[in-house]
């Protein structure tokens, strides 16, 4: 995940510095020194780095740190604040219009824009928009016909002329659609390039005084680093982008482009897409960002995930069977599946408060054994899977026979399917327990 490294180097540097009940200005300065260090290792902009540190130092030497009883944790405040005001203090949504909202997306090829689009506009479907994107790019081969595919599976409209080699005449023919069809977001996925150039920009340019997009947006990849940083300069002087939508920050990423954008461009980055589905595209929250580098977590995006994720009136009927001991596999099953569409867990305890802590961080997650129970529980009758107490030897070389894994598997989930039940069963009874005694509610 972007800023892995980053993040277990400045946690580590800050941890020494809580461990103090007195700071001098050496301990400020080797913490200092380390941080900068971290961070240009990190791919961020030199002078971004130089002005980030001079101000966190000068803030650290004051009164509000040396006269502390708690002068490490003071020191945190102020990193976890500037690193903040670095990312871009608040939120920056979309700025929508009152008729049709145009959303020009603009990069270079293998950014990820034409997935990007589609990203976006099933974010827009899921706010009661009603969007439509228009084709514009054609140059590159079988661009049109992936925006198709993507439009296809998001089930959003996708505007296209056959043949048509004037990506300006496009866009305006796709507002004149949008108006036609009553779409109220039109999205115009436009051409890249493998690098900057005049034919580019000026197609651009001719696009963007056609239509006057409310929004224009510049699709980066994170895993580029610095050249991402060059290439949003670019774009902006030519073009005054709105915004920036980074891609692919579910990799390996260092993270430099995000902590270097906002300080060199003075552009927002508005979202950001954390892995391949769909539906992984989410709004970028400087202090949220912030808070996960610096390991207190992120509760709110879990929060949301988990709204998004899970359906409250199951969510209420699963708490009545978990407490009348009426939980059966098809229950477990179905639990499994809404945590599966959180993401992937090692993303979700990152968002944990202490979940960078090197007892979690050597926690090996391993997303196949979720394959491997999901397709024992569907390898089961109805009757097996609401009264497990049934499933014999025979039946049990039937489930693992079925479910292409080993008995010894199955034995497993079974086991661990009862422990499950008597551990809700002595919740019930200390709920009922404490409930006499003044008032006690199971956490489900």
């Amino acid at each position: 995940m972007i800023f892995e490294s980053l993040s277990d180097k400045i946690q580590g540097t800050l941890n020494k510095l809580k461990g103090k009940g007195k700071l001098t200005e050496k301990d400020i300065n080797n913490a200092m020194r380390e941080i900068k260090l971290s961070l240009l290792e990190a791919d961020v902009n030199f002078k971004v780095v130089k002005d980030f540190i001079k101000t966190v130092k000068e803030r650290s030497l004051g009164s509000e740190v040396m006269e502390s009883l708690t002068p490490g944790q003071q020191v945190v405040k102020i990193v976890n604040e500037e690193m903040i005001k670095l990312l871009g203090e608040s939120e920056s949504k979309i700025d929508f219009s009152d008729d049709i909202t145009v959303i020009m997306m603009c990069g270079l090829q293998g950014a990820g824009k034409t997935t990007t689009s589609g990203k976006l506009a099933l974010k827009f479907k899921k706010q009661n928009k009603r969007p439509l994107i228009a084709a514009c790019d054609i140059y590159r081969p079988a661009a049109i016909k992936q925006l198709e595919v993507v439009g296809k599976g998001i089930d959003v409209p996708v505007f296209k002329i056959e043949g048509e080699n004037d990506a300006v005449k496009i866009a305006n023919e796709a507002f004149k659609e949008a108006k036609k069809k009553g779409n109220d977001v039109l999205i115009l996925d436009t051409a890249g390039r493998l690098h900057i150039d005049e034919a580019l920009m000026e197609e651009l340019q001719q696009i963007k005084s056609s239509l006057n997009p409310r929004e224009i947006l510049l699709v980066l990849d994170s895993m580029t680093g610095q050249d991402a940083v060059k290439i949003a300069e670019a774009f902006n002087s030519t073009m005054e982008i709105s915004g920036v939508i980074l891609t692919k920050v579910d990799g390996d990423a260092r993270g430099g482009a995000a902590l270097s954008l906002r300080a060199v461009t003075s552009k927002p980055i508005k979202f950001v897409t954390t892995g391949e589905k769909m539906s992984d595209l989410e709004p970028f929250y400087p202090d949220r960002m912030a808070s996960r580098i610096l390991g207190m977590g992120d509760v709110l995006s879990l929060i949301e995930k988990a709204q998004e994720s899970f359906d409250m009136k199951q969510a209420k009927e699963m708490e009545q069977r978990l407490k009348s001991m009426q939980f059966t596999f098809d229950d477990f099953l179905m639990q499994m599946e809404q945590m599966q569409n959180l993401g992937p867990l090692d993303q979700l305890l990152e968002m944990i408060p202490g979940a960078n802590s090197k007892q979690l961080k050597n926690i090996k997650i391993d997303e196949k054994e979720l394959v491997y129970i999901k397709a024992i529980i569907q390898s089961m009758t109805k009757k097996e899977r609401n009264d497990p107490s049934i499933i014999n030897g025979n039946r049990r070389k039937r489930i693992a026979a079925g479910s292409g894994t080993s008995v010894q598997r199955v034995n497993r989930l079974l086991k661990q399917f009862n422990e499950t039940k008597k551990m809700m069963k002595k919740m019930g009874a200390m709920e009922k327990t404490m409930k006499k005694r003044g008032g006690f509610k199971m956490p489900f």
